[in-house]
């Protein structure tokens, strides 16, 4: 996305925030995302959760806003929402702890908060829907283990684990779990980094910097998304090794599963965010109903429904991705890739 149209896209929010103020519907509904360093927030959630929450209820206005890593921004959007007469708002939170005043706020307004993707620990939003955040670090790591055990790789031998930025809470999760898998491994952790609001040239800085430091004693690394490993790919690349050592993700964006086709990306987590959309607009509904959605479970002391993702490797990646119907060929396979997909049998 270019910066004009991220621009064109912000005015036009902000237009229908200044149009909107004081002539809010009753039933109004705030999705507030986080960032845009990932991609999928603009392509997946948002429209998931839009056609999810016009099929259940057509009478409700979404009003979406992303923060662009700006904790006061969103903040500020978050107020905006509430003046606005919202009854619901979901929430990715910038910064996981700085979102427990926000939910105090809306609590002391009568407005519910669903915590979206990251967790809020200080403060229970009223619930929270997510996939499995530790299970997604213990899954990626595991299968890395496995892949390294399986390749004859030597006990003692050393991985990075690159992680998520250090004030979202889902990252935390993401590195315990992890640390589940990489703590009760064979191989040694050389170094560690939360990498700044998920930033891929910042884990391409850091990664640079093992790199020379730890040379081929790094037999591969655990970054917690798709982004992160980018950068860490990109550091190898520019470092000159060949081969790269295999490198985890998280997402299952179009430029991972790519990678992963040709080879420079070992593995990434398959959550399509329109599993998790569709939740929370069935839980808005519910609220703005007057219900109260039932929950699976609880984390954080908040009622919560978390979905278990599936690893992506070369191994599965045909059935998963593309004949389960995420992904279609010409999204993936474009003339760059189309010789490693009739390798791995995607095409003919």
């Amino acid at each position: 996305m270019t910066m004009t149209t991220l621009m064109t896209r912000s005015a036009t929010c902000v237009a229908a925030l200044v149009l909107g103020a004081g002539a809010a519907s009753a039933q109004t509904v705030g999705f507030l995302m986080p960032d845009q360093a990932s991609t999928r927030y603009e392509e997946r959630d948002y429209p998931g959760f839009r056609d999810a929450m016009a099929e259940l209820n057509a009478d409700a206005e979404v009003i979406y806003q992303n923060a662009n890593g700006d904790a006061q921004l969103q903040q500020q959007q978050f107020n905006s929402l509430i003046s606005q007469g919202a009854e619901v708002i979901v929430l990715d939170p910038v910064d996981s702890s700085a979102a427990a005043s926000l939910v105090n706020q809306a609590k002391a307004q009568d407005v519910r908060v669903i915590a979206y993707d990251r967790p809020i620990p200080d403060m229970p939003a009223d619930f929270y829907v997510s996939f499995d955040n530790e299970g997604i670090g213990r899954a990626i790591a595991q299968s890395l283990v496995d892949h390294l055990q399986a390749e004859g790789v030597a006990d003692g031998a050393g991985v990075l684990q690159v992680n998520g930025s250090p004030t979202d809470a889902a990252a935390g999760l993401i590195r315990d779990g992890v640390d589940s898998a990489l703590d009760g491994s064979v191989y040694e952790t050389l170094a560690e980094f939360d990498t700044p609001a998920w930033a891929p040239p910042e884990a391409q800085q850091w990664v640079a910097g093992q790199i020379q430091r730890f040379g081929s004693d790094i037999v591969g690394v655990v970054a917690a998304n798709d982004g992160t490993a980018g950068g860490t790919i990109a550091a190898f690349n520019a470092a000159g090794v060949d081969p790269i050592p295999p490198v985890t993700g998280n997402d299952a964006t179009i430029a991972a599963l790519q990678r992963i086709i040709a080879g420079t990306q070992f593995n990434t987590i398959s959550k399509p965010s329109e599993i998790v959309a569709e939740a929370a607009a069935e839980v808005a509904n519910a609220f703005l109903q007057g219900e109260t959605p039932e929950p699976e479970t609880t984390l954080y002391d908040t009622p919560s429904r978390l979905f278990v993702p599936e690893v992506v490797t070369q191994d599965n990646i045909k059935a998963i991705i593309f004949d389960g119907g995420i992904n279609t060929v010409e999204e993936v396979c474009t003339s760059d890739f189309m010789s490693a997909c009739q390798d791995l049998g995607i095409t003919e």
